[in-house]
């Protein structure tokens, strides 16, 4: 009932809401003597501090409609390339006179944690100018039908593999934060059944490969509690009319005030900030903090199967470091990657995936070469400051290009169809579905 509880009172606020943002336009307007006054921009900010209090968040745009290659504007088309229920494939087509084979094609893998893909759009900004940019946009739960099935960590893996085998041989596939341990998990299958759509590399980057390591307060809260406790007071039932309804789900809601408990005193402080600047009139930082809060505070509903088997599977039973992970009941052995490159991406400061966690992968890849494996520590980054931010397009983004162009291998469209037709010959063969 609680999630009916806050749906209701978002509808008993409406009429409110919409008054406070009247009288905001009315302030501002510059047609109103008041406007020009202390008095009318203190009225106008404490109106929008409360409407943009009590809103509702919607997806927010990538909004990178070019970039610059080799000193000169590109165009950038966003396309759906592929589909299922619970994601879309986005590939930022660059409008290049012609093709530069030298840059490698990436997938970004984005994070299933309660906010949108959009949140990485420093990381796929940075990229687009040296790589071929295709990203994960995985849909919020409480807009899939229930007609449209489950979706649990197994079907994770299953979209990663699927992709991979829809971009063809030699993506380089990166992942951040919680998808790091479903694809590595993927990689260790494909490589398991040498699948010739394995990725030429794979990055990880501030994910929880094994939490036993620096644990966090994350960490901590996962192992402290029994796996009931999850199921009883975060699991919800989408309400009524959204096309989920009845759908269980870890509401975005609740991710929300989980993530702002964290730093409460920081988003406190950010709000009133906020006022003060748009009394002031300083519209430059005013403008900042709505960039930054129209992403941060749009969430995304998660399933229930895949956000209670991830906490079991990852945090509580650290099952992936100790061998035990199984994917549609076959072991998955990360010794069984040999030609996968690996490099792990860490932040000093990341108080989510502790220093350690993600570098475990290096040591689980047992019998992946040295020329083969890299790591790297950025200094003065938090969590956030592993995948955006100035150090990142500094410091990081060109490490994985670079790592990525090493291990690409350029393939003839003969040799690419040939992959393609070698691998739906194996899934007939295995009686599977040719993708």
């Amino acid at each position: 009932m609680f999630y009916q509880l806050y749906e209701m009172n978002h509808a008993a606020m409406a009429p409110f809401r919409a008054t406070a943002d009247a009288m905001r336009l009315a302030f501002r307007n510059p047609l109103n003597p008041l406007s020009h006054t202390v008095i009318g921009r203190t009225m106008a900010a404490g109106f929008e501090v409360f409407e943009r209090s009590t809103r509702r968040y919607g997806k927010p745009e990538f909004g990178l409609p070019t970039t610059v290659i080799d000193g000169s504007p590109v165009t950038i088309t966003e396309e759906v390339t592929w589909s299922k229920p619970f994601c879309n494939l986005i590939h930022f087509r660059r409008g290049l006179a012609q093709a530069r084979s030298e840059d490698p094609k990436i997938l970004i893998v984005a994070p299933m944690s309660g906010h949108y893909a959009t949140l990485l759009r420093g990381t796929v900004e940075a990229l687009l100018p040296q790589a071929d940019v295709y990203i994960t946009d995985w849909i919020d739960a409480r807009m899939v039908p229930m007609t449209d099935g489950t979706f649990d960590l197994d079907d994770y893996i299953d979209y990663v593999i699927e992709i991979l085998h829809h971009l063809g041989p030699n993506t380089n596939v990166v992942a951040v934060c919680q998808p790091s341990v479903p694809v590595l998990a993927a990689v260790a299958r494909m490589e398991s059944e040498n699948d010739v759509f394995a990725p030429a590399s794979m990055t990880l980057m501030g994910g929880p490969i094994d939490t036993r390591i620096n644990p966090t307060a994350v960490n901590e809260l996962a192992k402290n509690k029994p796996l009931d406790w999850f199921q009883d007071n975060v699991i919800m039932n989408v309400p009524w009319p959204q096309p989920g309804f009845m759908r269980a789900v870890y509401p975005g809601f609740l991710q929300l005030s989980g993530f702002m408990s964290m730093n409460l005193d920081r988003h406190m402080i950010a709000q009133k900030d906020f006022y003060m600047h748009l009394v002031k009139n300083d519209g430059d930082s005013a403008e900042k903090h709505r960039e930054f809060y129209d992403e941060y505070l749009a969430v995304m509903d998660l399933t229930a199967e895949f956000y209670l088997q991830t906490v079991e599977t990852v945090f509580m039973r650290h099952a992936l470091p100790k061998g035990e992970m199984t994917h549609r009941g076959k072991p998955v052995d990360c010794g069984a990657i040999r030609n996968v490159a690996l490099l792990t991406v860490e932040g000093e400061n990341d108080d989510i995936s502790g220093l350690g966690q993600t570098k475990a992968a290096q040591t689980l890849c047992t019998n992946l070469p040295d020329s083969k494996r890299m790591h790297y520590m950025q200094p003065d980054v938090g969590h956030y400051g592993v995948f955006n931010g100035s150090r990142f397009r500094r410091e990081i983004a060109p490490r994985i290009v670079a790592f990525a162009k090493e291990h690409s291998k350029p393939q003839s469209t003969a040799e690419v169809a040939a992959a393609k037709r070698a691998s739906m010959v194996k899934r007939v063969i295995k009686g599977g579905k040719s993708a």
